[in-house]
C-alpha cells in the first residue's frame, strides 16, 4: 500500500505568519497553483481515495489536485492541524509575547509542551488522532494508493510515527512546504519512505 502525503496550499495566514490550527484562511493564488502542480505530478497515480482534513484550506487543495478526475474526497476531522486554542489567528510574534513559556516549549521542547493557558492540544494528542485515521485506512485493506491532504504539523507527526522518531525530535524533521509530497510504502511490517517533503514539482 502507498500513502501519499501532502500539506495544503499556501494560505493568506501562512504569509502573515499567523497560527491557523482549527481556524481557516483562504488559499493564495500561489497556493492554488501549487495544488494544481501537485495534481499534475500525481495524474499518473491511480488514487483510490483522498482523505482530507476537514478544514476548508485542505478541502480546496484536494479539489484542485483532483480536478478533472473522478476521485472521492473524504473529509476527516482528525486530520486537522494541531489545535492551539487562543493562539489561533494570532501572529507567531504576538504568541511569543503573550505566552513566552508555552511558546518556547512548543518550538524547542515539543515533548514537554502543555497548552495549559491556551486551551489547545499536545503533540502527542495530535499524533494519536491523526495516526488513528491512518491505521483505520490501513486496516480496511481495500486501498492500494491513497492521498492524505493535511497540515504542516500534522504531516510532521505522521512522518515521525512511521520513522519511529520521538516527539522530542519532531522539529528535526525536514521542513514540509505547502503542497510538497511525501510517500510512505507499507508492506506488512515493512515500511519505506522513498519520498520525503519533495517539492520538485513546484
Amino acid at each position: 500500500m502507498k500513502i501519499y502525503l501532502t500539506r495544503h496550499g499556501q494560505t493568506e495566514w501562512n504569509l502573515e505568519k499567523r497560527l491557523q490550527g482549527w481556524k481557516n484562511s483562504n488559499l493564495t493564488s500561489k497556493g492554488r497553483e501549487g495544488a494544481a502542480l501537485l495534481g499534475e505530478r500525481l495524474k499518473t497515480v491511480d488514487l483510490d481515495m483522498i482523505f482530507s482534513s476537514s478544514s476548508m484550506r485542505a478541502i480546496e487543495t484536494s479539489k484542485i489536485i483532483t480536478r478533472g478526475r473522478n476521485i472521492e474526497i473524504k473529509p476527516e476531522d482528525d486530520l486537522r492541524e494541531i489545535h492551539t486554542g487562543k493562539w489561533e489567528g494570532n501572529t507567531l510574534q504576538d504568541v511569543e509575547k503573550l505566552y513566552p513559556e508555552e511558546y518556547y516549549a512548543y518550538q524547542n521542547t515539543p515533548h514537554l509542551y502543555k497548552p495549559n493557558a491556551n486551551g489547545g492540544e499536545t503533540f502527542f494528542e495530535l499524533q494519536e488522532r491523526a495516526i488513528s485515521v491512518i491505521n483505520k485506512i490501513i486496516d480496511e485493506g481495500k486501498y492500494q494508493n491513497v492521498l492524505i491532504v493535511t497540515h504542516g504539523v500534522t504531516a510532521r507527526v505522521i512522518m515521525a510515527y512511521f520513522e519511529n522518531r520521538p516527539i522530542e525530535k519532531l522539529w528535526e524533521t525536514p521542513h514540509i512546504r505547502n503542497t510538497s509530497l511525501s510517500l510512505i510504502e507499507i508492506d506488512g511490517e515493512d515500511i519505506k519512505i522513498p519520498i520525503y517533503a519533495d517539492a520538485s514539482h513546484l
